[in-house]
């Protein structure tokens, strides 16, 4: 078994090449060839935390992994991420263990390069002003994905910790060729903008219609079971995109706030969901239809976007003789 540790996922994980798989990916997940079933969860009640198993296998790319993610938004602040999570990649020939690998950076890498993907599919092509509304491992990830796929010339960064959106905004400007500017609020962010990126834990919505611009593209990937990232208005009036209407839609703790709670309130109804991301790939589903349309993309994050990122690191690793090799039996 081959064993990858952070350092090594990071060095060898492309961001362009991910970007890239995870289109056949999800539109292998949405026309039902690939098997991504529903997040299960162990919560771990007084510390607010959740330990989580996500097995998935995408055929087109021979791709089958397991990912066990933990939770823990008290360790925010702290020298520990809030999501930490482990990878166990398997031959899908033989159903062997092969790889074991660090899954924490998988993680922000897979969410940002999918809020990527959908950028590419409905965001305008001319989208210049990115909101980063959040400060922490995934406003990092998406900042870098996302001026991949559109011009970005210029991003505000928003969040709780004025201290802390300073700090991210002189990072990102030193490594991004664009325009990064802290902002005192997630109003003062959005005010404009052709992109929202939100990766908050936010308890009240950070995205609020009336924030926000004729033709933004909002992608949403924020987790927090005791709350959401988008008020009603705007999930009501946009475009609403997700990784598949299974995930997105159903019970806790696989699905989304933002849209399961507009659902039981009688503000929508399921069938608002217009398209999963491998609908758009595909072309079985249009996307944006105007430039001024308001474009959702709800993201709650899927396994074969962990199997295809896990099998990318690993052929990289095998073809540049990395990591540590183990016997297990």
């Amino acid at each position: 078994m081959l064993i990858l540790g952070r350092s090594h996922v990071e060095a060898l994980l492309d961001m362009d090449t991910l970007i890239d798989s995870l289109g056949p990916a999800m539109a292998d997940l949405s026309e039902g060839s690939a098997s991504a079933p529903d997040r299960v969860a162990a919560m771990v009640p007084e510390r607010q935390g959740l330990l989580a198993a996500m097995p998935g296998y995408v055929p087109s790319t021979g791709a089958l992994a397991s990912k066990l993610v933990s939770l823990f938004p008290q360790n925010a602040g702290t020298a520990l991420p809030t999501h930490q999570a482990v990878i166990v990649v398997f031959d899908p020939d033989t159903g062997e263990p092969v790889a074991f690998l660090d899954g924490t950076a998988i993680t922000a890498a897979r969410t940002a390069a999918c809020s990527a993907l959908s950028a590419r599919l409905l965001a305008r092509a001319d989208s210049a002003v990115l909101a980063l509304l959040g400060t922490g491992v995934q406003a990092r990830a998406h900042a870098h994905a996302i001026c991949r796929v559109r011009p970005i010339r210029q991003i505000r960064v928003a969040g709780r910790d004025a201290a802390k959106a300073a700090a991210l905004a002189e990072e990102l400007s030193s490594v991004l060729d664009a325009d990064v500017r802290p902002v005192p609020t997630y109003a003062e962010a959005l005010d404009g903008a052709d992109i929202a990126a939100a990766t908050t834990h936010a308890l009240e919505p950070v995205v609020r219609r009336p924030w926000l611009a004729p033709g933004v593209h909002v992608t949403s990937v924020g987790y927090n079971p005791d709350g959401r990232e988008v008020d009603d208005a705007t999930v009501a009036e946009a475009l609403v995109c997700v990784e598949t209407r299974q995930a997105a839609l159903a019970p806790f703790p696989a699905g989304s706030n933002d849209l399961l709670a507009p659902i039981r309130d009688g503000v929508i109804t399921a069938e608002h969901v217009h398209a999963e991301l491998g609908e758009l790939v595909s072309g079985s589903k249009p996307g944006r239809t105007s430039p001024d349309q308001i474009t959702l993309y709800k993201s709650v994050g899927v396994a074969v976007q962990d199997a295809v990122a896990a099998a990318l690191v690993v052929a990289a690793a095998r073809e540049q003789s990395v990591g540590e090799e183990i016997v297990l039996g």
